[in-house]
């Protein structure tokens, strides 16, 4: 099987990165999550990518705590499990970089976008944490925003589920999953696949969403390939 895309943007999840311990880092997931990215890399594409942070923090479900403060927290735990990445990555032989949203210099390189794309055409991985930097944005927006200005042609979108249901597959026996969708439908049906506010970028940008199942990690690879693994949303 062979690529489709040349430059993606691949969302992680933070609970995809916890294993069956559900929280923290399980580095031997990381890197079973890693072996179909270095595949690609060696296909010849540029992967950029975007991580959650829920494994460690939700801003949103952090109570009595002020938003902003809240969020800020969530950011910083996105970066813990960029480095991660980027450290199981390097274990295996691919070149990398982080560059975060909040400047921390003594870890990763600040976002910049013109060096972010650089660094891709040398055929280095992309890990961007911290989100957008900003509260009340979720780590989504912050893949589909990055996605926009690197010009990437697909976002991945890597979930505990195997695309996209008319309703809550883990409750409803009887939830259908769509093949394809469009980004209106998305809006209009409210479905709970990405945020709004990352739906419309992608809608603008004309971004495609692939959203698979990152319970077989080789899906990362055969997703790329259109091979029918997932849903996809598209214009």
């Amino acid at each position: 099987m062979k690529p489709n895309y040349k430059r993606i943007l691949l969302k992680l999840s933070g609970e995809s990165l916890a294993g069956d311990q559900k929280n923290g880092i399980d580095f031997d997931t990381v890197l079973s999550i890693c072996e179909p990215i270095k595949k690609l890399t060696e296909q010849g594409v540029q992967v950029a990518i975007v991580v959650g942070g829920g494994n460690f923090w939700r801003g949103r479900t952090s109570g009595k705590m002020d938003r902003t403060r809240a969020d800020h927290m969530g950011m910083l735990a996105t970066a813990i499990n960029a480095l991660g990445v980027a450290d199981a990555l390097e274990q295996i032989g691919v070149d990398v970089r982080v560059q975060t949203a909040i400047t921390m210099r003594q870890v990763a390189e600040p976002y910049l976008r013109n060096k972010a794309v650089r660094h891709l055409e040398k055929g280095r991985v992309v890990i961007f944490g911290c989100g957008t930097g900003n509260p009340f944005f979720s780590t989504d927006t912050a893949a589909a925003l990055r996605a926009a200005e690197i010009e990437a042609e697909i976002i991945l979108k890597a979930t505990l589920v195997d695309g996209v249901y008319d309703k809550d597959p883990n409750t409803c026996p009887d939830a259908v999953r769509y093949e394809s969708l469009s980004f209106q439908e998305v809006l209009e049906k409210d479905l709970k696949v990405i945020d709004s506010t990352a739906a419309a970028i992608c809608k603008d940008n004309n971004i495609a969403l692939m959203v698979f199942s990152i319970k077989d990690p080789e899906n990362i690879y055969t997703s790329v390939c259109n091979t029918g693994v997932g849903t996809l949303v598209c214009n």
